[in-house]
């Protein structure tokens, strides 16, 4: 699996795992595709990170746009809801930015920014119950937090008890520097986490893809990896979303479609593996190392002896 992994860290560095921006124009003459099949086709992580900048230039309508794209390939990414909540909120729309930082929290209940902003916004709307609730889920997290999360969450329970006691509330910051992390930092993370992948060491992986994450958006190669360490973990169902969420922001990743055959050959489902094999045969024109390597597993049943 070393070579497969040395071809997508390149492929991520490159940036050549995502899909292509645009969908080509209609060369000319009359009529042309159907307008379904003529829309602008966008590559989710690159619009994550023009949304990322947009917030930090303050710019709300160009980020919210921006991260419209993104929710389009990957609706329940949290990140994605959290920068689209922020944005929502900076335009002075708060029942939207309350919609996206709800989806936020449902799709990882320990984002503390999206909680912050939550119980804030519930505030703002009239709604002290729920904004209660936010800060106790809060401070529960306080209770158990781990020393890296310590200063983020004591923050936002200070922020937000401060906000129900009715003291003047501080305008964004405008958002976590965990989610405004710099691509450099992002690519830092992600290299952090490939050497933990190749030492075996999944959990740990997981934490520092979640910052890569963090920093890129719903990259295919990412959520590749995700879905890689879940899988190693045992944690098949996990794997299986993050493999789908990777095919699709990429539909014909060659790495996400062959982890995720080799998925179903482990879970007893040859045929669904053959179903992606067949894809990387069709859009591998002239052979591939990922084909190859679910071949050998398709044949043998299960993961091929070395």
């Amino acid at each position: 699996m070393a070579g497969l992994r040395t071809r997508l860290l390149i492929a991520f560095l490159s940036g050549g795992a995502a899909s292509a921006a645009f969908a080509s124009s209609p060369s000319g003459g009359s009529g042309g595709p159907a307008p379904s099949m003529s829309a602008p086709q966008y590559d989710a992580a690159a619009e994550y990170r023009k949304a990322v900048q947009a917030m930090q230039d303050k710019n709300y309508p160009d980020a919210r746009k921006a991260i419209d794209h993104v929710l389009a390939v990957a609706p329940s990414d949290a990140n994605s809801n959290l920068i689209a909540g922020l944005a929502a909120a900076g335009m002075a729309d708060d029942k939207a930015a309350r919609k996206y930082y709800e989806r936020a929290v449902r799709a990882d209940k320990e984002l503390v920014p999206a909680h912050r902003e939550l119980g804030l916004t519930y505030l703002k709307l009239g709604d002290k119950a729920k904004a209660q609730a936010e800060l106790d889920l809060l401070t529960q997290m306080q209770q158990k937090c781990a020393a890296a999360k310590a200063a983020d969450i004591g923050g936002a329970v200070e922020t937000l008890t401060k906000a129900m006691a009715g003291a003047p509330q501080a305008r964004l910051d405008p958002a976590p520097s965990l989610l405004f992390a710099s691509a450099a930092a992002g690519d830092g993370a992600y290299l952090d986490a490939v050497s933990l992948i190749n030492a075996h060491r999944y959990e740990e992986a997981l934490r520092s893809l979640a910052t890569a994450r963090a920093a890129f958006g719903p990259h295919p190669d990412i959520l590749t990896y995700m879905g890689f360490a879940n899988r190693k973990l045992g944690r098949f169902q996990v794997a299986e979303v993050y493999y789908r969420e990777a095919l699709a922001a990429a539909p014909h990743h060659r790495a996400a479609t062959e982890y995720y055959g080799e998925l179903k050959v482990e879970r007893g489902d040859k045929a669904g593996a053959q179903v992606l094999l067949a894809d990387l045969d069709a859009t591998c024109t002239f052979g591939c190392a990922e084909a190859d390597e679910l071949r050998r597993w398709i044949d043998a049943g299960h993961a091929p002896a070395r």
